[in-house]
C-alpha cells in the first residue's frame, strides 16, 4: 500500500494531485450535506409545527454525532487504515440518506432526527480521516492555503444545496409559508403538509445513490496512507491532552463551528420572521460570502498573512458583523442592493446581510485553526484530530442557545449575541491559547 510520509519536510505535487482530488470530492460532500440544514430547518419547523428551539434540534441531532461517534471512530481508522474508513464513512450516509424515507412517510421528527444523526456520524468519520491529510501532505506553512482549497470546495456545495432544494423540494408547491399553512383548514393543511413531507423522498434516494457510488469510488482509489508515528514534539506525552495547543484548539473549533453554523442554518428562520420571501434558498448568500473568505486564505496565506494573523482577522471582523446585524435596518435593502443587487439577485434586508457577512468574517478560522492545533502531534495526530472533530459538537449546542434566547426573547436577532462569546474566544486563541505548550 501506498503512503504519505509526514517526516519529510515537503511532497512530491505531482504525486499528491490525485490525493487532493479524492479529498476534495470528499469536501463537496461535507459542504453539501451539511449545509442542506439551512434549508431543511425551516422546511420542517413547517411539517413538524416546531417553535425555533425545536427546530434547532436538527442542527443538534446531526452535529452532536460528532462529539458521540468521533473517539470511537479514531479508534476505528487505527483499524482499518484511513481510506478503507472513508469508505465506511460514506456506507453509513447511504443510510442515513435512505432513512429520510420512511421520516418523510410518517412525519415524526424523531425520526428525521434519527436520519440526521446517522449522516452525522458517517460524516464524522470522513472528517476525522480527511482534514489530517490535507494538513499533511505538504508543509505545515502553507497547510491553510490548502485547507482553504477544501473549504472553497466545501463552501460551493453550500452554495448548491440550498438552491437544489428550494428547485427540487419546493419547485411547484405554490405558497408554503406559516402564514398561509396556518390560515388553511384543517384537511388542507394536514394535505399540504403531506405535500411537503413527500417531497423530500426523490432527493433524498438520488443522495444515497450518489454516496454509494463515491464508496466504490474511494475504495477502489489510489489515495494513499498516512504514515505519523514517530515525530510528535512531545515525546513523555502520554495522550492528546497533553497537548494545551490542541486541547484549547478543540474548544476554538468548538466556538468556530457553533457561529458558523449559526450564520448559516438560522439565516432561513431570521428571514422567515421577517417576511423575507426567498428565505429557504438564504443559507446560500452565507455560503457566498464563506467562499469569498477562502478564496482569500487560498491567495494570501501564508505568502501575504500568516495562520495567526488570519485567525485575530477573522475574530474581529465577526464581532464587527454582529453589531450590525444588532443595529441595521431589518427593512432597507442599500448594503445588498450596493453589494449585489445590480446583477438581478435578490437583495435582503441589511441586517440579515451582516447575518450572510458572518460567512466572510470566519472563514478563515477552520483552515487556521487545524495547522496550528496539530503542529507537533507525530503519533497522536489522530487523536488529535478525534479531539479537533468533537469540538464541532458547537454547532450542536450553541444553535439552541441561539433558539432558546429567539424563542424567549420573541426577537429572532438577539439569539446572534451569543457569537460574541464565540469570537471572543477566538480572538484568545489566535494571541495566546495556539502558543501554549504545557499547563
Amino acid at each position: 500500500m501506498t503512503s504519505i510520509s509526514t517526516t519529510q519536510p515537503a511532497t512530491d505535487a505531482k504525486s499528491n494531485f490525485m490525493p487532493m482530488v479524492i479529498i476534495g470530492v470528499l469536501f463537496f460532500i461535507f459542504g453539501f450535506v451539511t449545509w442542506l440544514n439551512g434549508s431543511l430547518i425551516p422546511f420542517l419547523k413547517i411539517i413538524c409545527e416546531l417553535n425555533e428551539f425545536q427546530a434547532l434540534l436538527v442542527t443538534f441531532a446531526f452535529y452532536i454525532a460528532y462529539t458521540v461517534m468521533a473517539f470511537p471512530m479514531s479508534l476505528l481508522l487505527d483499524k482499518t487504515g484511513y481510506k478503507n474508513g472513508m469508505a465506511l464513512g460514506l456506507a453509513v450516509m447511504v443510510v442515513g440518506a435512505l432513512l429520510f424515507i420512511p421520516a418523510a412517510k410518517t412525519g415524526h421528527y424523531f425520526v428525521f432526527l434519527t436520519a440526521l444523526f446517522v449522516l452525522g456520524s458517517g460524516l464524522t468519520i470522513l472528517q476525522t480521516a480527511s482534514n489530517p491529510y490535507v494538513v499533511k501532505i505538504g508543509p505545515e506553512s502553507s497547510a491553510a492555503m490548502r485547507i482553504s482549497i477544501m473549504g472553497l470546495i466545501n463552501k460551493a456545495a453550500g452554495v448548491l444545496a440550498p438552491m437544489l432544494f428550494t428547485a427540487l423540494v419546493l419547485s411547484g408547491m405554490g405558497d408554503y409559508s406559516e402564514t398561509h399553512i396556518a390560515s388553511l383548514d384543517a384537511a388542507s393543511r394536514a394535505a399540504k403538509i403531506d405535500e411537503l413531507s413527500n417531497a423530500l423522498i426523490v432527493p433524498y434516494i438520488g443522495m444515497a445513490i450518489a454516496l454509494s457510488l463515491l464508496v466504490a469510488f474511494v475504495k477502489f482509489s489510489n489515495l494513499p496512507e498516512l504514515e505519523l508515528e514517530d515525530d510528535a514534539e512531545d515525546d513523555s506525552a502520554h495522550n492528546i491532552m497533553s497537548f494545551p495547543h490542541t486541547v484549547l484548539g478543540a474548544v476554538a473549533i468548538f466556538f468556530y463551528v457553533g457561529i458558523e453554523v449559526i450564520a448559516g442554518d438560522t439565516i432561513g428562520l431570521y428571514g422567515q420572521a421577517l417576511n423575507v420571501e426567498n428565505f429557504a434558498s438564504l443559507t446560500s448568500y452565507t455560503m457566498v460570502f464563506m467562499v469569498i473568505g477562502y478564496v482569500i486564505g487560498a491567495t494570501c496565506i501564508p505568502r501575504y498573512i500568516s495562520q495567526q494573523q488570519a485567525l485575530l482577522g477573522s475574530a474581529i471582523a465577526g464581532m464587527l458583523c454582529l453589531v450590525g446585524v444588532l443595529t441595521a435596518s431589518v427593512e432597507s435593502h442599500a448594503i445588498s442592493s450596493v453589494l449585489w443587487g445590480w446583477s438581478g439577485i435578490a437583495t435582503i434586508p441589511d441586517s440579515v446581510t451582516f447575518v450572510a457577512m458572518l460567512g466572510l468574517a470566519h472563514a478563515l478560522v477552520w483552515p487556521a485553526v487545524w495547522p496550528l492545533a496539530l503542529n507537533g502531534l507525530g503519533k497522536y495526530t489522530a487523536q488529535g484530530s478525534a479531539l479537533m472533530i468533537m469540538g464541532i459538537a458547537g454547532g450542536a449546542i450553541l444553535p439552541l442557545a441561539f433558539g432558546q434566547i429567539a424563542h424567549v426573547t420573541e426577537e429572532t436577532s438577539l439569539g446572534y449575541l451569543v457569537g460574541f462569546i464565540c469570537y471572543g474566544y477566538l480572538l484568545y486563541y489566535g494571541l495566546i491559547g495556539h502558543k501554549k505548550r504545557s499547563w
